[in-house]
């Protein structure tokens, strides 16, 4: 009897692992890997080309992960977006432990000035790669999707007058695409949704929550530089918010990171500055595209 579960575990263990492996084996190969747009072993990204006659859109695919973790293999719709003549970049960027280790000060400036820097980086390489700068939307989960916010509502980073190429090129998106996103850098906010929200202080490298809060106001200028509701103006693209959880504003969370009250404070400054937008969570009624890639496919085609 023994033998014979070893024997059903080992074959189920197999299945699994064929699976999975056909799975890789059917997910599309980037065009290009690993392209430096830095010095750093971080500082690289993957293309995908779109086979399009015309100059093709681009999804611009930032990884979560708190900022500490995270890789750029397999992003979000790429499949759906090559069949659909939307070319892909993925990108990797530095994160906390490698912003500390280059002394770079608060920590998270990095992971947001890469962030910038390979979509110039992209933009410059439009001609070469057939790609419409244009249409570029931004994509990104958890810390990726703060990312993402962040370069959708930042004004343009792009210097007319610098000698570099690739910094004369548009920091913009045409719309943004986010899953589970957090919207602000603000601990006193932060609390205020989510009042057992204890993450946001590793980005300026402080040990805890209590810190955060006891050094907010010295912060502030880097906390209203970084946090995408502080920068959220009337000129910002459209964005997509998505939430796997049912919003309540100022209750506790059981994934406080994810919870959708992020979403919720957000919408409320969305609303007040007049910027298109689209919140959808569990329960959510009435949203235009429950089909998430239809609002990829609606703003880029």
């Amino acid at each position: 009897m023994k033998r014979t579960s070893q024997l059903s575990t080992l074959a189920l263990f197999t299945a699994l692992l064929l699976f999975v492996t056909s799975l890789h084996a059917q997910a599309p190969k980037p065009t290009q890997t690993n392209v430096p747009y830095g010095k750093h072993e971080r500082q690289v990204l993957d293309f995908y080309q779109a086979k399009s006659e015309k100059p093709a859109p681009l999804l611009f695919f930032i990884h979560g992960g708190g900022w500490m973790g995270g890789d750029k293999t397999n992003p979000d719709f790429l499949a759906k977006c090559l069949e659909s003549g939307i070319s892909v970049v993925s990108i990797n960027y530095r994160l906390i432990p490698d912003a500390i280790a280059e002394k770079v000060d608060p920590p998270v400036k990095a992971c947001l000035d890469d962030s910038a820097h390979a979509l110039q980086f992209v933009r410059s390489k439009a001609s070469e790669w057939h790609l419409d700068k244009e249409r570029i939307c931004g994509c990104g989960g958890s810390a990726g999707g703060f990312n993402t916010l962040w370069l959708a509502f930042h004004p343009d980073i792009a210097d007319a007058k610098s000698a570099d190429p690739i910094a004369r090129e548009s920091t913009r998106l045409r719309c943004a695409m986010t899953f589970v996103p957090q919207t602000s850098l603000d601990p006193k906010q932060m609390k205020d949704w989510i009042p057992n929200n204890d993450y946001g202080h590793h980005a300026f490298a402080l040990p805890s929550m209590k810190d955060f809060l006891d050094k907010r106001e010295a912060l502030m200028p880097w906390i209203q530089e970084f946090s995408p509701y502080a920068l959220a103006t009337s000129d910002a693209p459209p964005v997509y918010l998505f939430y796997d959880s049912v919003p309540a504003l100022g209750q506790p969370f059981k994934d406080p990171p994810h919870s959708a009250n992020f979403g919720v404070g957000l919408a409320e400054k969305l609303r007040s500055v007049g910027i298109d937008y689209e919140l959808n969570y569990t329960g959510a009624k009435e949203v235009k595209h429950p089909d998430i890639f239809s609002f990829i496919l609606e703003k880029l085609k």
